[in-house]
């Protein structure tokens, strides 16, 4: 061999061992006389964006049933949504959506009768009309069509928009922001905060119960 020759042959040898060592520490090169230039995907720096940083959606996997104990001012109707096995079931399904017009304890505790008593039942039944089994069915029916009256079938809710809650029969309702806050209509409770946006709906916290009777 020509000593031109190897002294060229020596030259890269040099060149590919400096470019090597150059690079950054566990990258090596793709040794391929045959691929394009354009294939460099071998010797690019690893990412620098942290595994796992790709979030969901905010709450995205969470559902209102996961999130209705949190705030003690609801304790009370959260514990209501809990006996009620249909409302339970739909706030633990990511398939329906709801918005949940939760009242504060303050506002349950204000009330002039226990959300499960009627007083249709006491004129009909007198004092004992939850007594036994039959007046335990009776109070049952009566919580249910309370906390029915406090979720509606949609979320989100638009401002304006009319809807029926899960209470067969119930009235249209509506939200409005008046003086800065949202006050559901017709009823004019005021939205004290909407809590939560989770994955199937959310939940508002109301300064009142509605009438629904």
């Amino acid at each position: 061999m020509k000593p031109l020759a190897l002294f060229y042959i020596q030259l890269l040898a040099a060149t590919a061992y400096a470019q090597y060592v150059a690079l950054p520490y566990g990258i090596r090169p793709k040794i391929n006389a045959q691929k394009p230039l354009m294939d460099i995907g071998p010797v690019m720096p690893p990412s620098q964006q942290p595994e796992g940083s790709k979030q969901p959606p905010p709450q995205g996997g969470v559902l209102i049933s996961d999130v209705m104990g949190r705030d003690r001012s609801i304790n009370i109707f959260a514990g209501f949504t809990r006996d009620i096995a249909s409302i339970s079931s739909r706030l633990d399904d990511s398939s329906k959506n709801s918005t949940v017009l939760a009242p504060r304890n303050s506002a349950v505790e204000k009330l002039p009768r226990k959300p499960w008593e009627d007083p249709k039942d006491y004129d009909s039944l007198g004092a004992n009309a939850y007594e036994g089994e039959d007046g335990q069915d009776r109070a049952h029916r009566n919580l249910r069509r309370f906390v029915e009256a406090h979720v509606v079938s949609a979320s989100p809710w638009q401002e304006g928009e009319k809807i029926k809650t899960l209470l067969d029969g119930d009235r249209e309702i509506w939200w409005e922001m008046k003086d800065g806050a949202r006050v559901i209509q017709p009823d004019g409770i005021q939205v004290e905060s909407i809590a939560s946006r989770v994955g199937n709906g959310e939940l508002w916290i109301l300064n009142g119960v509605r009438n629904y009777a």
